[in-house]
């Protein structure tokens, strides 16, 4: 295990569902743990970074941070998206930041000059250097592809086709339309706990009624039998059950997704893509959470606010995404002091992973996939 605990001390948690117990707080706290992530998910999976209509215009880019790997991402005069790592192929610095329009990227500390596809154009006073090639010499590319109106990219030069990495959720929520929707808002909040504790938190329908009782838990039905879990292969899962809209009184404020005519108001989907992708929909929109690790008890989570296209055009529109958004931010706000109270506990001799509930299957069958990705040496 190269330093890690014994296999016993989270073997519990990879047992059953009925005699399965929760993942030690290493798991949760370990620097060791985090770089392991990093390498055996991160930078071996297709991780989704964008909308596509963040970069709808010639020349548009953006720049993101993953796991300490800088990343740019492009759309060419043609058209076409590209991606790349942000690292000058002379000494590595950074040539963009943040995100906008540009014709072309010049690294401010030796003024190396690269297009919109990644093509050095100009490197001055490298003409006396023997044997130096520009066409050599651009930035690096990244795997690149799109599903459903999202931007994915891979490190991995040899990662699996994006259809068949998004085949479950294709299934689960493709007749969602994802690419006909828009993004009205993106939202970005940061929460002192470990990422998987995000996207569990967001999973766990055993809170709901406890911690959300004055809000989302009012417009959602408990029970027994008030969740039906699709667990896919390779720890990907759907959970179907019955919620309103995320307002405060549960009504839309815009209307169902005309695809969802059919569907009654208290449609509800929340799903898993690993590593770090969340996807919640409702009757009238879509809000996919993407969590990214910034240290082991530090995450940033991004929130994206997706509308059918023609209900941008409709009055007040801005203002009935404001109150959805008002919302999220009061429930997520109940999340935080759970989830940071979770992180301290992961840091403590006093904390013993309890035994789960039957309510807990969705993170018992996500836990149980990760805790293979970042252990089993066999399918390192």
């Amino acid at each position: 295990m190269n330093g890690f605990r014994s296999t016993q001390d989270y073997a519990l948690s990879r047992a059953p569902l009925d005699l399965a117990r929760h993942t030690p707080g290493f798991i949760y706290a370990s620097q060791e743990v985090f770089e392991r992530e990093k390498r055996r998910l991160f930078m071996k999976d297709w991780i989704c970074v964008a909308r596509v209509e963040e970069l709808e215009h010639p020349g548009d880019y953006l720049t993101h941070i993953v796991m300490g790997e800088p990343l740019l991402v492009t759309r060419d005069e043609l058209g076409e998206l590209h991606a790349f790592y942000n690292v000058c192929a002379h000494r590595g610095v950074e040539v963009a930041q943040g995100c906008g329009n540009a014709k072309r990227f010049k690294c401010p500390y030796h003024a190396w000059t690269y297009d919109l596809s990644g093509k050095l154009l100009g490197a001055p006073f490298m003409k006396e250097t023997t044997n130096f090639e520009p066409g050599a010499n651009g930035l690096k590319p990244i795997r690149l592809g799109l599903w459903a109106g999202w931007i994915f990219i891979s490190f991995n030069p040899d990662v699996e086709p994006l259809e068949t990495f998004v085949a479950f959720f294709e299934d689960e929520y493709g007749w969602l339309r994802q690419e006909d929707c828009r993004l009205a808002y993106k939202f970005v909040t940061e929460f002192d706990c470990n990422w998987k504790l995000c996207y569990e938190n967001l999973m766990d329908i055993y809170h709901v009624g406890t911690l959300h009782a004055n809000t989302i838990g009012r417009h959602q039905r408990q029970g027994n039998d008030s969740h039906r879990f699709n667990l896919g292969p390779r720890g990907r899962l759907s959970i179907h059950y019955e919620a309103l809209t995320m307002s405060p009184d549960g009504k839309s404020r815009v209307g169902k997704m005309p695809w969802l005519a059919n569907h009654p108001e208290n449609f509800a989907r929340v799903g898993f893509m690993p590593p770090n992708m969340n996807l919640l929909a409702r009757c009238d929109y879509v809000r996919p959470f993407l969590h990214w690790p910034l240290a082991p008890d530090k995450t940033r989570s991004v929130a994206y606010f997706l509308f059918p296209k023609e209900k941008f055009e409709e009055p007040g529109f801005e203002d009935h995404i404001q109150v959805y958004v008002d919302y999220l931010t009061k429930v997520l706000d109940e999340d935080r002091a759970m989830v940071q109270s979770l992180q301290r506990a992961m840091n403590t001799d006093g904390f013993k992973p309890g035994p789960m509930s039957f309510l807990e299957k969705a993170i018992h069958h996500v836990i149980g996939y990760h805790l293979e990705r970042v252990f089993d040496d066999s399918g390192a």
